[in-house]
C-alpha cells in the first residue's frame, strides 16, 4: 500500500502554474486520485481527467459490460499489437464505439503518429456527452502514453506536468523510454500547432469583418446613389 499525499500538493501547484492561460480548460481540482494506491487497483480503470478513462485490457473484457456501462463509457481506444489480436480485441462493438490501434510496446514504436487520431476519437466521445476508455494490456506503457499526450495537448501542460497528474490517478502508469522522449517531443509540436491555428483563426475573424464592413459599405453607397438619383 502506497501513500500519494506527497504527489497531490506537488500536482496542483504544477497545473496552476503551467495551466495559467484562458486559451486551455483547467482540470478541477475535484479530480484528486486516490489517497493510497494498492497493487490490485492496477486491474481496474481509473478516471484520470474528466470523462477520460485509463486502464488494462480487463477492465474492458466481456465480464465488465455492466462496469463500463455504470461509468457511461461509450468510446474505447484498444491498443494492441498484431500478435496481441487474438486476446485484445473490441469485445461489445454493438455497444461502444471502438478506435483499435496496433502498437507495440517497444522504445523504437512510433507512436507519436497515433496522438492526433486520439486525440480527436477522445473529443469525439466527451463533446457528444459519452465517456472514454483507454486501454492496453496492462494500462501502463502504450495506453497510458496517449492518454499523456491527450492531457499535455489539451490543457496546455509539460510531459513532467502532465505525468504527475495521470500518475496521481494511475500509480503503475511506466510507458517505455522511446515512448517518453516522444511525448517529450511532442510538447513543442503541439503548442507550434496551437500557434498556427489561433493565427489562422485570428486572420479568418479580421477577414470576416473586412467582408462585413464592406458589405455594409457597399449598402450605404448604393442608397445614397438611389436617393441622388
Amino acid at each position: 500500500m502506497l501513500s500519494l499525499d506527497n504527489n497531490e500538493s506537488h500536482q496542483d501547484e504544477e497545473t496552476t502554474s503551467e495551466n495559467g492561460s484562458d486559451d486551455y480548460p483547467r482540470i478541477p481540482v475535484s479530480m484528486d486520485g486516490p489517497k493510497e494506491w494498492t497493487y490490485t487497483m492496477r486491474r481496474h480503470m481509473q478516471e484520470v481527467v474528466p470523462g477520460l478513462y485509463l486502464g488494462p485490457y480487463s477492465a474492458a473484457s466481456r465480464s465488465k459490460l455492466q462496469s463500463l456501462i455504470e461509468h457511461g463509457i461509450t468510446h474505447i481506444v484498444c491498443v494492441r499489437q498484431d500478435i496481441e489480436a487474438n486476446f485484445i480485441k473490441p469485445n461489445f462493438p454493438d455497444k461502444f464505439k471502438y478506435l483499435v490501434l496496433n502498437i507495440a510496446d517497444t522504445a523504437t514504436e512510433n507512436i507519436i503518429q497515433h496522438f492526433p487520431k486520439v486525440k480527436a476519437f477522445i473529443d469525439e466521445g466527451l463533446n457528444s456527452g459519452g465517456q472514454v476508455l483507454v486501454h492496453g494490456n496492462a494500462g501502463i506503457s502504450r495506453s497510458a502514453a496517449l492518454v499523456l499526450a491527450y492531457v499535455m495537448e489539451t490543457y496546455g501542460l509539460s510531459q513532467t506536468c502532465a505525468y504527475a497528474i495521470v500518475q496521481q490517478r494511475r500509480f503503475c502508469i511506466n510507458p517505455n523510454e522511446g515512448f517518453m522522449a516522444q511525448l517529450r517531443e511532442y510538447e513543442p509540436i503541439y503548442q507550434a500547432q496551437k500557434t498556427l491555428k489561433s493565427k489562422q483563426q485570428c486572420l479568418l475573424r479580421q477577414t470576416t469583418k473586412r467582408t462585413i464592413h464592406q458589405m455594409d459599405t457597399e449598402r450605404t453607397e448604393d442608397k445614397c446613389d438611389t436617393m441622388d438619383s
